[in-house]
């Protein structure tokens, strides 16, 4: 989809279908032409509740207020609802809370791009989405006077954080026969030569060399081999530096303490944190934010044989503390461990951020929607949770506590990988992994747990079946604001 802004007001622009936003049901604005034919067809303006008049070429879509978030799902409902027309161009007018404030041009662009999103790559009848051309005029629904230049990087940045946000889409929903660690390595290859970023891929013969024995332990009983991966963008003089951790199971099967059937079924998401880590790469190099962004991956597959890791064993980390195993399927955990101290030995970051679809207790305690941000220092935890909101994402603080700790005791080792109580199993995860996070760094460092948004089995918002991509525009919005406030 090619966007064009424009000044010309939305009555003097050609195009085959103008999209209007219903605001707060109101249908006495000036943009809405069909007042009397909406009523007769009990459209009541509910928050992304599409009517198309075809008769008339026009797309109407209500909003419960103006602001990024509702806009941007509106627009992701129609575009939806447009997929299987002939129509190949839109336009549509400026919805703004300030004029000097682009938050909801950004998400108009993003919404198009988010809904318009189809995975198709194993069928044979590919959805086509017709629509080429989405003019925005800058006339607005307040009359605020909107200025083009200001308005024009805006577009640009939505674009490729949006398109960033599919590409990490497309890598969580192929399936683990097609995606697996190789494919993980060589997919951030390609990335790394098209965009200018530094790679480097550990094999097993260099990851036994790192001594990351937890990782290689969950990878034993798969034909596929591990790899760690590092991509690295490194402008100059940079203002921070920036490390992000992806837990990259492209398949989990639960090991020997194995999962339920109807539990495996979608467990190609369990590289949804790598994946994130990829896309997130991918958004920063093309916006080359002056932010020096590392990217770690620990990429493995958890399946069983005779060689598989057990229950009862005790394995040692890189950073030499023994994990005691009560249950292989707490194995994202120890994939994290090894890659998060790879992470600190080979970079000093200011900022330390590791993303993992790690427990089903996350998704119990904030629903399937929401992250949860764990670490010690509250500034970076709030730091998250306002770009999750920024990005139209969900996401919220899980505090540690002392008590919880006491929970991952082992008698055997210095950790067990699992809690010896069902409750709190979230935090105790979180809790976990702090245990390989350098004393020095514990202020650096956040834990987000995207089980629960990073795969959801119906439309939600700008969200399609399967993948959401989470984390990728929650992430990118924070390394913007970290840019933002430094020039300020």
């Amino acid at each position: 989809m090619n966007f064009k802004l424009t000044k010309e007001l939305i009555n003097n622009i050609e195009a085959e279908l103008e999209i209007i936003l219903v605001i707060n049901k109101n249908f006495e604005h000036r943009f809405i032409k069909d007042r009397e034919l909406l009523e007769k067809i009990g459209f009541r303006g509910e928050q992304d509740e599409v009517a198309l008049l075809i008769e008339k070429n026009r797309a109407y879509v209500g909003a419960d207020k103006i602001g990024s978030s509702t806009t941007r799902t509106a627009v992701a409902s129609v575009i939806r609802r447009l997929k299987t027309t002939k129509y190949r161009s839109l336009k549509i007018a400026s919805y703004m809370n300030h004029p000097k404030c682009t938050s909801v041009i950004r998400a108009i662009v993003e919404g198009f791009i988010l809904g318009g999103y189809s995975f198709d790559r194993y069928k044979n009848e590919k959805s086509k989405l017709n629509i080429k051309e989405i003019i925005i005029s800058l006339e607005d629904y307040r009359e605020f006077d909107l200025n083009l230049e200001a308005c024009s990087p805006v577009v640009k940045r939505a674009k490729i954080l949006a398109k960033a946000t599919n590409f990490t889409r497309d890598i969580v929903n192929t399936t683990p026969d097609d995606c697996y660690p190789k494919v993980l390595a060589d997919i951030a290859e390609k990335l790394a030569k098209k965009n200018s970023l530094e790679c480097k891929v550990l094999k097993t013969k260099e990851i036994k060399k790192e001594k990351m024995n937890a990782l290689l332990a969950v990878s034993r009983a798969s034909r596929h081999k591990p790899r760690v991966i590092h991509l690295a963008h490194k402008p100059k003089n940079p203002i921070a530096v920036v490390s992000l951790i992806g837990k990259g199971l492209t398949y989990d099967s639960g090991g020997l303490s194995l999962k339920p059937s109807d539990f495996m079924v979608t467990m190609k998401l369990d590289k949804s944190g790598a994946s994130a880590v990829l896309g997130i790469m991918k958004s920063v190099s093309e916006m080359n934010l002056p932010i020096e962004v590392h990217g770690f991956i620990g990429a493995v597959e958890n399946m069983i044989g005779g060689d598989a890791y057990k229950p009862d064993d005790v394995l040692v980390a890189k950073n030499g503390k023994s994990i005691e195993v009560r249950n292989t399927d707490a194995e994202g955990r120890l994939v994290l461990a090894d890659t998060l101290c790879y992470a600190q030995q080979e970079v000093k970051a200011d900022y330390i951020f590791d993303l993992a679809t790690l427990t089903g207790a996350s998704v119990v305690g904030v629903g399937q929607y929401t992250s949860t941000v764990m670490g010690e220092s509250t500034k970076i935890k709030d730091m998250i949770v306002k770009g999750a909101n920024i990005a139209g994402e969900f996401a919220t603080k899980l505090d540690f506590n002392r008590y919880l700790k006491k929970s991952l005791k082992s008698e055997v080792a210095d950790i067990c990988n699992i809690s010896n109580t069902r409750y709190g199993g979230a935090v105790t995860a979180g809790l976990f992994l702090e245990e390989f996070i350098d004393e020095e760094n514990r202020d650096k460092w956040v834990h987000i747990d995207i089980a629960g948004p990073a795969f959801v089995e119906h439309i939600w918002g700008e969200n399609p079946y399967g993948a959401s991509g989470v984390g990728v525009r929650t992430i990118s919005r924070v390394l913007e604001a970290l840019v933002r406030d430094k020039k300020s």
